[in-house]
């Protein structure tokens, strides 16, 4: 339950229905929203009763005690301080929980129903369902949040390979690599989940501008995970030969024969077609080369360009994206407009019809 940022225990309540008993306010913080909870301690004891019975071990905290002389006396007898005894004892008990290593306790069933989890959270927190989940506005970013740091793990998983394969540990570059595949394939399904739930909030209740701008969010997800894609497939040892020639000097390259050059550049022929204004000459980074090492070289450019045009697209993408938004805005307001104006000639008319009969009348 990565959602749940903190969980406080910070009051309580005499409530006299059925019987008199006292309630407890749980506070529950999320990434961009909170909300409370009532429960009175028998909840708490069924709570852990059926998280020992589901996981098959008691909660890393153990509730505070029941006070025997309370069954005699009544909830409304117990101290003030007592109260607050158990209040700290039951917070200590949920935030055992929520920080715990294991994530067994937080993640079942009953618990998260205990916290009133909305329902778009229960469903992105069921690993391995491809079932359509229902999102709530908040909820809805809530998952965005955790793809985001999703995509950074993928990320620093990544990175993890890379080191690992430079110092030659290629057991452990390999385990990076598997475990970087399998938190992206995670992130893809999530991210086909989270644009279903956009598109039936869309369908819902939700402003034209908003759901544009979710929109776009969902796309620079879709696009991060696709360059993630590419990284993972393709291992450092394999990158490495197509990378462009440092300043050092490339190394195990052959040197083109100085005849073959001189050949190449020679002016005796006659020239039947020349691309560009400029005759072709050595670069510091072409002299080096071969004929295998120049295609090499040609690759890596064109494949800059290629990213680079990515680039551009992606924001020519976002600006048309905009453009739509705002005509669609403007749309409204047009009708908006023209609603005000029809109102403005309706009450018009009734100003003409009153001064008419005012007339009558004088």
């Amino acid at each position: 339950m990565t959602a749940i940022q903190a969980v406080y225990v910070r009051g309580h309540e005499e409530r006299p229905d059925p019987k008199p008993h006292i309630v407890y306010r749980i506070e529950i913080q999320a990434h961009v929203r909170s909300w409370q909870m009532w429960r009175r301690y028998s909840e708490f004891v069924e709570l852990h009763t059926e998280l020992t019975k589901s996981t098959g071990s008691s909660p890393p905290a153990p509730l505070p005690p029941k006070n025997a002389l309370a069954v005699l006396r009544g909830p409304f007898r117990d101290s003030s301080s007592m109260i607050e005894e158990r209040r700290a004892g039951l917070e200590t008990y949920l935030r055992a929980i929520i920080s715990a290593k294991d994530d067994k306790w937080r993640e079942c069933y009953t618990f998260r129903d205990f916290l009133g989890v909305p329902v778009g959270r229960l469903g992105t927190m069921a690993e391995g369902s491809t079932s359509s989940k229902q999102f709530s506005s908040s909820s809805w970013l809530d998952e965005h949040l955790e793809l985001q740091a999703k995509i950074r793990d993928i990320r620093a998983d990544i990175n993890k390979r890379d080191a690992l394969s430079d110092r030659g540990d290629v057991s452990a570059s390999h385990t990076a690599n598997v475990q970087a595949k399998k938190k992206l394939a995670e992130a893809l399904s999530r991210v086909r989940t989270l644009t279903q739930g956009l598109q039936e909030l869309g369908m819902v209740a939700m402003a034209q501008g908003e759901l544009q701008r979710r929109t776009d969010m969902v796309a620079r997800l879709q696009d991060d995970c696709e360059k993630l894609g590419k990284m993972v497939t393709v291992t450092r040892q394999a990158s490495r030969p197509a990378a462009a020639p440092s300043s050092r000097g490339p190394t195990n390259v052959t040197v083109a024969p100085e005849s073959d050059r001189a050949a190449l550049l020679s002016l005796s022929r006659p020239v039947t077609r020349v691309f560009g204004a400029k005759k072709p000459q050595e670069t510091e980074m072409t002299r080096p080369l071969d004929d295998q090492g120049l295609v090499q070289l040609q690759n890596t450019q064109m494949e800059q360009q290629d990213g680079q045009l990515a680039t551009l697209t992606h924001i020519l993408q976002r600006q048309r994206h905009l453009g739509e938004a705002i005509g669609a805005e403007l749309a409204v307001h047009n009708e908006l407009l023209d609603e005000l104006n029809n109102d403005v000639d309706r009450v018009g008319g009734k100003l003409i019809s009153a001064k008419k009969q005012l007339n009558r009348l004088g």
